[in-house]
């Protein structure tokens, strides 16, 4: 229910649903829509919910979320597919179903990109979750279920050589 009503907040355009909300207030107060890909963001998490589609969840959260950081509404198909195979490997890391946790790391294999990709310098933030995420997902290996010191170091590592 919750997803929903933030969903229905986000795209009424008469302003009137979420009143009162912090959150809804502050993005109406900067005098234009909701960053491109919110809506479908909150599309990807309602993708958890009764039957599973991990594809839905992983081009929902994912690239709606790497969509909506990067602020346009039209985004190149790879920084969709670098949200989704992000996504899918933190829920390998949070899922509580073993089956689940396999299939989202397997699905997420198949979202890797090619190492050449040029990644523009304001996407910088995206492209060190999406590297941090690309290491485990090449092993196999599940995310950590929260940062760990190895977590860390890999991040401060992308962070300080990748330019």
């Amino acid at each position: 229910m919750r997803l929903a009503w933030w969903h229905d907040a986000l795209t009424d355009d008469s302003g009137l649903k979420g009143r009162g909300e912090p959150v809804i207030d502050a993005l109406r107060g900067l005098n234009a829509a909701p960053p491109a890909g919110l809506a479908q963001w909150l599309d990807g998490w309602e993708a958890l919910i009764g039957e599973i589609d991990l594809p839905a969840y992983a081009q929902g959260r994912g690239g709606g979320l790497f969509r909506a950081l990067a602020g346009e509404d039209a985004i190149p198909h790879w920084l969709a597919q670098a949200g989704a195979a992000w996504a899918l490997w933190d829920l390998s890391g949070q899922a509580s179903d073993g089956d689940i946790a396999e299939k989202a790391i397997a699905m997420a294999r198949r979202h890797l990109l090619p190492a050449t990709i040029p990644w523009p310098g304001q996407w910088r933030p995206m492209r060190l979750a999406y590297q941090l995420a690309r290491h485990d997902i090449k092993r196999g290996r599940h995310a950590p279920p929260g940062l760990t010191p190895a977590l860390y170091m890999r991040l401060i590592r992308l962070a300080l050589l990748r330019r």
